[in-house]
């Protein structure tokens, strides 16, 4: 089979799109889909954030996404990054076809990513990525098994975009109940931080081995 693997630039994922790109024998990494002049049997579309236009859907047999969801429930942004805030340490993932609509392709299958509740941003996207990798090589040694997708089924819900704004932590309550908005935090990129007296200041959260 043709295998491809698309991923954008600039991306958290690209190293572990590196990672797949070794272990399927003969697949392609590409970082725009205008680039997939060829025919594809199957297209892995993994943290990609540009709109596929449909005619290069077409030419391909498969056009995989993996969604931090259980769909048709938690479509949208950051899936995994809201149900971690939401207290949530078992996170459903769904491998569906793309489409020309958000996130409603029909699925190829489903599986659970389970947490222990302290890992922090690095970690947690450690964990995504290494999830993605195993269905994308499940969905490639089973495929017999996996390649007839199914329809969505179930109440839909939309997850919103965050922002940077939304790392704001509030001065009046505990860290405990904060630890998971500082769960996801990004050091680098969307640092947690809080406000008082009209001057902000960020904190920045690693973890460290507890002292006997």
């Amino acid at each position: 089979m043709k295998i491809a693997i698309l991923t954008s630039l600039d991306q958290w994922f690209i190293p572990y799109a590196e990672q797949l790109n070794r272990e399927v024998p003969n697949s392609k990494l590409y970082f725009d889909h205008i680039e997939l002049t060829e025919t594809f049997d199957i297209v892995f579309i993994l943290s990609y954030h540009k709109i596929i236009e449909t005619k290069y859907l077409k030419k391909n047999k498969h056009n995989v996404v993996i969604h931090a969801s259980a769909l048709p429930q938690g479509k949208g942004w950051a899936p995994m990054f809201w149900q971690v805030l939401e207290g949530k340490k078992s996170i459903p993932f769904s491998m569906f076809e793309a489409s020309d609509g958000i996130d409603n392709g029909d699925i190829y299958m489903s599986d659970e990513l389970e947490l222990s509740g302290y890992e922090l941003n690095e970690e947690l996207r450690q964990k995504q990525a290494a999830i993605i990798i195993k269905m994308c090589l499940n969905f490639l040694q089973d495929y017999d098994t996996y390649k007839t997708p199914k329809k969505q089924t179930g109440k839909e819900t939309t997850y919103p975009k965050r922002s940077p704004s939304e790392s704001e932590l509030a001065i009046d309550k505990t860290i405990k109940e904060q630890f998971n908005l500082l769960r996801i935090c990004s050091n680098e990129e969307y640092p947690a931080f809080f406000k008082i007296d009209g001057h902000a200041y960020v904190l920045k959260i690693s973890k460290r081995e507890v002292d006997e």
